[in-house]
């Protein structure tokens, strides 16, 4: 059975290929143009040159015969008409001309006789249709013709539906016949576990960081501006929130409040509160005596006789607690700066 490639046109076309296109079962012979076939591979290309210099010097009639074995007909078929289809330009609608069925031996095609642009479509196209019934296989697959892409996705996958994954037949093929590459399945799936449960953590941190700094500035416009929003004892709060930190001043203000009232020494609201006051006065950069905030300069002095009493050794938790809280409030404050700038221009 002879079958024209599309991009060759009509018969006329048909009539100058120079090579015989023959699957693994020879009964398809698929008539090409060697120098189509050369440009899209390598591979073909060497395989080409071989074939028509024997095929001259021997004085043989007729075309060249070049031979793709290991694939079904239409996989041939389907890899030759589209590396017509790639060399003449085409555009999305030769890519819907990958089939589900040969895609992955059009992948397998694409790997051994180095096509590049094709691999990475037979990868889309197998990675766009994964379910938890082919995600295995198209593992297997990924990592027989290194195909980092299609491998990614199926491990994205493998881990959104691993349950069911667990449940196919492919899976317990794969742990009677395979027990690497479950074993490396599995190790992956677990470093992407423990990824996800590190990015939680470090994001957590992240906004415990961001909310002492809010606390920091909101401290500092109490103490400065003199912000009363909870309102005098035996009085009802203020009507009006404070505008510039809604609810965390009045939560800060009667914070302060329960703090020169109390006289326990156990008590965890007052330790809270002398936290952030020596956390106040590690960030503070006014000059001595310019600080409003209470117990600043006492603070700060401590510090100064601790930092000297350690040799400058700033490795310690509390240390690396004020460097956190410094680039939370410079991140906060360049974030701020450009929400301005956008806002006016």
């Amino acid at each position: 059975m002879c079958e024209a490639p599309r991009a060759a046109g009509d018969a006329a076309a048909a009539a100058a290929a120079d090579v015989d296109v023959v699957t693994s079962g020879g009964r398809r012979r698929i008539p090409a143009h060697s120098s189509v076939l050369a440009s899209a591979s390598p591979v073909l290309e060497s395989i080409l040159q071989r074939r028509l210099k024997k095929h001259r010097d021997g004085g043989k009639a007729g075309r060249a015969v070049v031979r793709i074995r290991g694939v079904t007909d239409d996989a041939a078929a389907a890899f030759v008409r589209l590396l017509y289809a790639g060399s003449s330009g085409g555009g999305g609608e030769e890519e819907e001309e990958i089939e589900e069925k040969s895609a992955a031996q059009v992948l397998v095609l694409a790997h051994a006789y180095r096509v590049p642009w094709l691999k990475r479509r037979c990868e889309e196209a197998i990675g766009s249709r994964l379910t938890a019934e082919s995600v295995v296989d198209a593992m297997q697959l990924a990592g027989l013709c290194d195909a980092p892409a299609l491998h990614l996705r199926c491990t994205r996958l493998l881990a959104k539906e691993f349950k069911a994954v667990e449940k196919t037949e492919a899976w317990r093929f794969l742990q009677d016949n395979d027990p690497w590459l479950e074993l490396d399945i599995l190790q992956r799936l677990h470093d992407a576990d423990l990824r996800r449960r590190k990015w939680r953590r470090k994001r957590e941190e992240q906004r415990v960081y961001v909310e002492l700094s809010e606390a920091m500035d909101c401290l500092r416009h109490i103490c400065t501006e003199g912000c009363t929003e909870v309102g005098p004892v035996g009085r009802a709060p203020a009507a009006a929130p404070c505008p510039a930190y809604a609810t965390a001043c009045r939560g800060l203000q009667l914070l302060i409040r329960h703090f020169s009232r109390c006289h326990r020494t156990s008590c965890p609201r007052c330790q809270r509160m002398w936290q952030l006051l020596r956390l106040h006065a590690a960030l503070c950069d006014l000059p001595d005596g310019q600080c409003d905030t209470p117990l600043c300069m006492q603070f700060r002095r401590k510090e100064e006789e601790r930092a000297a009493a350690k040799a400058g050794d700033d490795d310690d938790k509390w240390g690396l607690l004020v460097k956190k809280v410094k680039v939370a409030r410079a991140m906060s404050s360049l974030g701020k700066r450009r929400q301005m700038s956008s806002s006016q221009s």
